[in-house]
């Protein structure tokens, strides 16, 4: 049996369109988030990774709150008032605190609750968690599996969510011992409790060219590199290879 306010929030679902510009905003564990959620369209949060196991938040206030996995829905209730025909809304503008759990950690979100489209809260996790999936994804591995499996989520785009994306270097790089070849850091990433780090590199030249894993053992890619790999050993002019590059700590 539904209580009264999972039976509010699933009618309140039907009774509400869906908005067209849902924006998000993001939320980090073990500190208060200060965000803005709309008062009159139903607010989505999600659980990066994993499922909300629970949402608290007043009673007494009018909220409605349905969770199901690794989403949760939050709507502010509207008051109408029926004075002789004339129908009157009155939306919540009072803030009120959640308390959400996901993955094992809290997120507490101080919510506004304003006159703007629907929102999405996006629930990161921050480094504790993500070292502990990191921790189940790579440690029963050796070393050298943990680089053929970071190597091949980047060339499969099938990056983990407990991996954290870092801004790239900007500009072109050019190697000493390919003076022919261009490269652009497409990517970045560095593995919380792994001590790796790995970014992908596009690796083009003017007129083509042979190319050797040997030859990006540059320290222009990094101090401590352990694993290099190519998707092609050879490429024409106006294409480009995939170069993914694994070290020992953080990149450069």
């Amino acid at each position: 049996m539904r209580t009264p306010v999972k039976r509010a929030l699933a009618l309140a679902l039907l009774a509400t369109p869906l908005p067209s510009m849902a924006q998000t905003v993001t939320a980090l564990p073990d500190q208060t988030s200060t965000i803005r959620l709309s008062n009159r369209d139903i607010n989505h949060v999600v659980c990066a990774g994993g499922e909300i196991e629970d949402v608290r938040f007043s009673a007494e206030k009018a909220i409605a709150v349905e969770r199901a996995g690794s989403d949760a829905w939050i709507k502010f209730l509207v008051r109408e008032i029926d004075d002789a025909g004339m129908v009157t809304r009155s939306f919540v503008t009072v803030p009120s605190e959640f308390f959400i759990t996901c993955n094992g950690a809290v997120y507490a979100l101080y919510a506004e609750p304003s006159d703007i489209p629907a929102q999405t809260v996006l629930l990161q996790p921050g480094a504790p968690q993500r070292a502990r999936a990191n921790e189940e994804l790579l440690g029963p591995l050796v070393e050298e599996e943990r680089a053929v499996s970071i190597t091949l989520s980047m060339l499969q785009d099938r990056i983990p969510a407990s991996f954290t994306s870092v801004a790239p270097r900007s500009g072109p790089i050019r190697l000493r011992a390919l003076p022919g070849a261009t490269l652009e850091e497409r990517r970045r990433i560095e593995i919380d409790g792994s001590g790796l780090s790995a970014s992908e590199y596009l690796v083009s030249a003017a007129g083509g060219a042979q190319l050797d894993e040997r030859g990006f053992l540059d320290g222009a890619l990094g101090a401590n590199i352990f694993a290099i790999t190519l998707d092609r050993g050879n490429i024409e002019a106006g294409e480009a290879a995939r170069l993914i590059v694994v070290r020992r700590g953080a990149g450069q």
